[in-house]
């Protein structure tokens, strides 16, 4: 049996994108984003699913053709594999889900 997982913010992990790692399992994990406006950065994909919410400000994603403006409390999936990239509007704070977890393996890096 696996022991319940409790990350405090004082220890959690930055990754080298800025992304702060929160609790991670053997299946998901998450991780938390704060930004500051920018441009669209380069389009990247991922061995890994990616499910966001937007916790605050305004952010844009590109995938699929098109752009979509997401506000607080708007949420997103980018399946594995998908070309997409993003661009932060007003100041975000985010939270993602990765399946399976982007924590390992170097998986944060553009495959």
């Amino acid at each position: 049996m696996d022991i319940p997982q409790i990350t405090p913010k004082a220890t959690a992990e930055k990754g080298a994108m800025g992304q702060i790692y929160l609790a991670t399992g053997k299946q998901v994990a998450l991780r938390q984003w704060q930004e500051a406006p920018g441009g669209f950065g380069p389009p990247t994909n991922r061995e890994y699913e990616t499910v966001g919410y937007l916790l605050s400000g305004v952010l844009e994603i590109e995938f699929d053709g098109g752009i979509a403006t997401m506000n607080s409390g708007d949420s997103w999936l980018v399946p594995a594999g998908a070309n997409h990239r993003y661009r932060v509007l007003e100041p975000i704070m985010a939270i993602e889900a990765t399946a399976p977890p982007a924590r390992f393996a170097d998986r944060d890096h553009p495959v």
